[in-house]
């Protein structure tokens, strides 16, 4: 009699609201999102619809070892960090902000591991007291980190940038290099780091694009790119949703992390 195969550890990839053909209101993930976690993390992604009427934030932490924060067209809400809206924050979604920024501070102390992209990156950075710019491109000496409006997703998500590392940091170590070409598809970005954050990586405009919470006992890297892209495949996004995975099974097994150096 073959033996059962063992449970993969579970992942739960925050799920965006979108309309289906305009009209069906839905929570959705990004294919890429599931098979990064699948093929590379080497875990079992589960979709949690981002709506604090459907999910309790400690039921998550219960039913999932881990978390993907991962991008959206919504922004975080500016009143999460003292602002008021205005016409260049763009979208939002409240729900998600009820339910990802109490999960992160629950990670954090905790030790779950959680791992933030692009939104999800901005997300850790709120949660942790931090401020947002609505819009990068309008601010002085900054490039447009934007998505491309045109062309396949191939263009769309192409290496545009380079992400250098602080000397000896936790994005150098395990990456084992200092400079890195990414993709960007963000508008908004960090303005003032919240408690704890450390900015271990910026592009050449001073933009920043790696962070992780100082002092905390679990993964909590994040990046304002989007590795979630051919992450099997490239030599950046691999390690980095290969050690989420590391982390999360860790967790699963009940083995706690330790926090994480900087050498």
């Amino acid at each position: 009699m073959t033996p059962p195969a063992a449970r993969r550890p579970v992942v739960g990839i925050i799920g965006n609201m979108s309309l289906l053909n305009e009209s069906y209101p839905v929570h959705a993930g990004g294919t890429m999102n599931s098979e990064a976690v699948a093929e590379v993390s080497g875990c079992l992604p589960i979709i949690i619809p981002s709506d604090p009427r459907l999910v309790v934030v400690e039921e998550l932490l219960d039913l999932c070892d881990g978390f993907l924060l991962t991008g959206g067209r919504p922004n975080v809400h500016p009143s999460e960090y003292g602002e008021d809206e205005t016409p260049a924050h763009g979208s939002f979604d409240r729900c998600r902000d009820a339910i990802t920024l109490p999960l992160v501070r629950a990670c954090v102390e905790r030790g779950q591991p959680v791992f933030g992209i692009c939104r999800g990156f901005q997300e850790v950075n709120v949660a942790m007291g931090g401020t947002l710019y609505p819009e990068i491109r309008d601010l002085p000496g900054r490039m447009n980190h934007r998505m491309p409006p045109d062309g396949t997703l191939e263009e769309k998500f192409a290496l545009r940038h380079p992400v250098k590392f602080n000397p000896g940091g936790v994005f150098h170590q395990l990456l084992g290099a200092q400079e890195v070409m990414t993709n960007t598809l963000h508008g908004q970005g960090i303005n003032r780091p919240g408690s704890r954050i450390v900015i271990d990586g910026t592009a050449p405009d001073g933009t920043p694009e790696a962070i992780y919470v100082q002092g905390a006992p679990g993964f909590t890297l994040s990046v304002q790119w989007h590795p979630e892209w051919n992450a099997a495949g490239d030599p950046v996004s691999r390690p980095l949703f290969a050690a989420f995975g590391r982390a999360v099974a860790d967790w699963a097994a009940g083995r706690r992390p330790v926090a994480l150096r900087s050498a």
